[in-house]
């Protein structure tokens, strides 16, 4: 696939190899400026040396998508200088990867890709991204939440080597960085290893210099412009490390997830029921000033990389799909029962993808399902091929469902206003169950249900 990610930092390289060696294309971002301290170890070193090697892999430095094309041909990794990742309009990756590290997210947005990775703290699965990215040395490190964030930042630096606070190198004074030591050199503790706007920085402990700011760059005082290593082994100075690998190991997994996912299920919500028990129709009624049905078009819209339709004979629920990608199927015959609009879903989906694995059937009464909810469902159905996957709070079902296609003509078979869940009933050994909160499970029927 083609990846996009943000970063060309020593984490982001490490990312970086996992995926290229994995046969993925790579396109990393930057600014113009980096403040990569390991550096000798980041691809991000390109943009003030027009090339960087790093191990086996090559970053070469573009200014456009069509540069960008021809060092992808080659085999190699392109870098370019966009804060923004604003050529991700052309280039239109299959993944973004987040790996700034900003411990914050500054403008990343779940809908940017098919399957947005954010990297550390800062991120919300779900909200912001599919998926968040564990950076945190420790037990988790490296590890893939779908649903909720990375562990807070402490402020506090990993341990190495038995140190923390004190292998860091921070600038004395604003003004021009000039390094005294070399990356790789050994210094021991007091000696002056910098000058920032002509005031000597002193090392905190003796060790190996692990990495040092590039001459020339302006810092601002306080700022972490090397770093020192007690195990004092010259050759992890060059190398990506243990964390770095760790890191982009767990991106690997998320995209070759994804990758085994992608276009194989499609995503169905149902929206055309006449809202009998409402008194008028439903999906038009305002929660926190939005109407109902747009709380679900959000949600399934973070998943580009499935095909989406939406059952509906609501011209206004259909205009605003339409906007969205979403493919509308016409159900001009809400009186017919649920089950019409699921033998519509089902009979498009095989129409237009005959080789699609299994449909997610969601509704538009639900505005609290999460998106990370449907995402664990598909994660699940990916594990568990020829299973039925529910949602479900304390052994209570609930939408949405996915159905694999070997149950496909159980669903074109169902009458009146028969959904999914008839069927169910009689093939629970065939059903497994993804856990969700209480809430989100909640229909909203009665017109008193929106003050609950």
């Amino acid at each position: 696939m083609r990846i996009l990610i943000k970063g060309a930092g020593d984490l982001a390289t490490g990312i970086a190899s996992r995926l290229y060696h994995s046969g993925h294309q790579i396109v990393m971002t930057e600014i113009a400026v980096p403040l990569t301290v390991r550096r000798m170890a980041a691809l991000s070193r390109a943009v003030y040396e027009g090339t960087a090697v790093v191990e086996d892999m090559k970053g070469v430095l573009v200014y456009s998508e069509k540069e960008a094309e021809q060092v992808l041909a080659d085999g190699d990794i392109a870098v370019i200088v966009d804060a923004n990742a604003k050529i991700a309009t052309g280039l239109e990756p299959d993944v973004i990867v987040d790996a700034i590290l900003a411990k914050r997210n500054t403008g990343t947005k779940i809908t940017d890709a098919p399957f947005v990775i954010g990297v550390g703290p800062g991120f919300t699965a779900g909200i912001d991204c599919n998926c968040v990215v564990e950076t945190k040395r420790g037990h988790t490190l490296g590890d893939i939440f779908y649903s909720g964030s990375a562990l807070p930042n402490t402020g506090i630096p990993g341990d190495v080597g038995g140190y923390t606070t004190e292998r860091l190198i921070r600038a004395a004074a604003d003004g021009e960085m000039q390094p005294l030591a070399a990356i790789g050199d050994i210094v021991e503790k007091g000696q002056a290893v910098a000058v920032t706007g002509g005031k000597e920085v002193y090392a905190r402990m003796s060790g190996v210099i692990r990495g040092m700011l590039q001459p020339g760059v302006r810092v601002s005082e306080g700022l972490k412009i090397g770093d020192i290593d007690a195990r004092c082994e010259k050759s992890h100075c060059f190398t990506i490390s243990d964390k770095a690998r760790a890191v982009g190991g767990g991106v690997l997994e998320a995209v070759t997830r994804h990758e085994h996912l992608r276009g194989k299920y499609a995503l169905v919500v149902l929206a055309a029921g006449k809202s009998t028990r409402f008194g008028e129709n439903k999906l038009l009624a305002q929660i926190s000033g939005r109407q109902m049905f747009e709380y679900m078009l959000d949600k399934i819209s973070a998943f580009g990389a499935f095909p989406t339709f939406i059952v509906t004979g609501y011209e206004e629920i259909e205009e605003k799909a339409r906007r969205k990608g979403i493919r509308v199927v016409r159900n001009d015959e809400p009186e017919l029962g649920i089950s019409r609009s699921v033998r519509l879903g089902v009979e498009a989906c095989t129409e237009q993808f005959p080789d699609i694995q299994g449909i997610l059937f969601s509704v538009c009464d639900q505005p609290a399902l999460h998106t990370a909810t449907i995402q664990r469902i598909l994660n699940a159905a990916g594990l568990h091929r020829g299973k039925i996957i529910s949602a479900c709070h304390q052994g209570r079902p609930g939408n949405p469902v996915l159905w694999d296609k070997k149950f496909f003509h159980n669903l074109r078979r169902l009458s009146g206003d028969n959904g999914g869940r008839q069927i169910m009933s009689g093939l629970q050994d065939k059903v497994r169950y993804v856990e969700t909160q209480e809430e989100e499970l909640k229909d909203i029927d009665f017109r008193s249900d929106l003050s609950e």
